[in-house]
């Protein structure tokens, strides 16, 4: 489970729940941190491998930890990243869960653990809490299909074009030049994205720059021409994603 607890906008709605959404997602946010035990996390830390029994949900207090899953060929393929106000991990109600995504820290910092037991303690004794976590479920879904969508639908090109608006989204600051994505990304990390090998991501990525529809600016990529990007990615014609739905 991915589920962004920071996010104001959300695309699935439940009415009725808590008030407005902004309110809903305070009471969510509250109880889980009534229930969650402070954890010191360093980079290269493993929270948990792909296929691990599921016996706790993280929430993200500070730091970064990456997503991660095995392709069929044994490649890793990373999903996303997740930041402060981010929680992470499965749940489904169901004995014998397993994690379906691996999780790397990236970035040192602190994580509040929440054992499954505390948690379904809360949901099964809370009614408007039980049903904002599902709102939050339902965006998760979203996200990841979304992501599957971009992978598996217009090959590399259309992967790596999807990670970059991704990434101008998450990282982007507005110029006159273009979306400057302030996090630096090099070419291993998006080859590692998108399943691909890192030659290919840089035989694209200079096409790209010939054509100038980006442009690498101190380590950092600058995107020119973002309509390029969505055409060749596929994006809805009117590009309605959130950009807290359509985020690294």
């Amino acid at each position: 489970m991915t589920i962004v607890l920071n996010q104001r906008r959300r695309e699935a709605t439940v009415s009725g729940i808590g008030g407005t959404d902004i309110q809903g997602e305070a009471l969510l946010k509250e109880a889980l941190l009534s229930i969650m035990q402070p954890k010191t996390i360093t980079a290269g830390e493993i929270l948990y491998y792909e296929g691990d029994d599921v016996e706790a949900i993280y929430y993200v207090k500070s730091g970064r930890i990456k997503m991660t899953k095995m392709s069929e060929d044994g490649k890793q393929i990373i999903l996303s990243f997740m930041h402060a106000g981010d929680l992470l991990g499965e749940f489904g109600g169901v004995d014998g869960e397993v994690y379906g995504q691996g999780a790397e820290v990236v970035e040192s910092g602190v994580v509040g653990v929440i054992m499954m037991n505390d948690l379904e303690k809360l949901l099964s004794e809370n009614g408007n809490i039980a049903l904002e976590f599902i709102r939050w479920m339902g965006t998760m879904q979203r996200i990841t299909q979304l992501k599957l969508r971009d992978l598996l639908m217009n090959g590399k090109a259309g992967a790596l074009a999807s990670m970059l608006v991704r990434a101008s989204n998450s990282y982007g600051k507005a110029t006159p030049e273009g979306i400057l994505v302030m996090k630096k990304l090099n070419h291993a990390d998006l080859a590692e994205m998108i399943g691909a090998t890192r030659e290919n991501v840089t035989k694209t990525l200079s096409g790209w720059k010939d054509q100038g529809i980006i442009e690498v600016t101190q380590g950092k990529i600058l995107i020119r021409e973002l309509k390029e990007l969505h055409e060749i990615c596929g994006c809805p014609s009117n590009h309605a994603c959130s950009s807290k739905i359509c985020r690294l």
